[in-house]
């Protein structure tokens, strides 16, 4: 191969379409432009978002402006003076009486009841009690959320509030075991198989040798036991008939001393 015989790779370059070269040509007199129209004139090209002159796509959406949170809550709002003005006129009242007489305690007052009054819209929303106004009732009142105000204004009044808490996880249905199951997944090579077998065969000789050493402990603790007690019931009579016979013993050796310093009567 010599220099002259370098050429381009096929299909990586095509000579330019010429067109209005005629009609033998294949894209003479229109130039495959068709037959009249803004797109047949030279500069008339359009933009890919032109809808025709309509409001385009872009004018149409609105601008998110600003930040949205997407986990914010919203809440039914309910402001203790508006639950105070309904329990003077009475929209609460009940019997807070019992048999005997006695008061039997503050009128509840929840979602399905403020809804029931009026003051409530839905009870798709959850239900926050705010603290504008003042309260002298005592009322026991359950709700999804309290502001501080609201929590001292009814507690000062006397009353109780119940938050209704969403558990943040999935619990089990009732009667099904709590205990989760730990799944075991099997090696899956030769290797990793008898990797397993391995440990499990040290998790065994350990607990083994776990339970050998506590009854050897166990055995120790008991033949010590064993012994003090054997020692504690030693009769005192046995005590006593030693003593006398370790006695003359200690008497002679008492008088052969005695008789090592007593100088004889020759020495005299």
């Amino acid at each position: 191969m010599k220099l002259h015989d370098l050429r381009p790779a096929d299909g990586s370059r095509q000579p330019r379409i010429r067109v209005g070269r005629g009609i033998a040509a294949g894209k003479g007199k229109t130039a495959g432009r068709g037959t009249k129209g803004q797109k047949a004139r030279a500069g008339g090209s359009i933009p890919p978002w032109f809808e025709g002159g309509q409001t385009p796509l872009h004018m149409r959406i609105p601008k998110l402006r600003g930040f949205k949170n997407r986990f914010k809550i919203e809440y039914e709002v309910v402001n203790v003076g508006a639950i105070a003005a309904l329990a003077e006129r009475g929209a609460f009242e009940v019997d807070t009486t019992d048999r005997t007489g006695a008061k039997a305690g503050p009128i509840t007052v929840n979602q399905e009841i403020l809804r029931a009054v009026g003051l409530v819209r839905t009870l798709n929303k959850p239900l926050k009690i705010l603290g504008a106004g003042e309260l002298t009732s005592q009322l026991f009142v359950v709700a999804d959320a309290f502001t501080a105000s609201a929590r001292s204004k009814i507690e000062a009044a006397g009353g109780r509030v119940n938050v209704l808490e969403v558990p943040a996880s999935p619990l089990a249905a009732l009667g099904v075991d709590e205990t989760p199951t730990k799944t075991v997944r099997e090696p899956r090579t030769a290797a990793g198989r008898a990797a397993a077998d391995t440990a499990v065969k040290a998790r065994a000789a350990r607990a083994v040798d776990t339970a050998e050493i506590a009854a050897e402990a166990a055995a120790t603790t008991k033949a010590k036991a064993g012994a003090s007690s054997k020692a504690a019931k030693v009769p005192v009579a046995a005590n006593e008939a030693a003593a006398p016979a370790a006695a003359p013993s200690a008497v002679t050796e008492s008088h052969r001393s005695a008789e090592a310093e007593t100088p004889s009567g020759d020495d005299a």
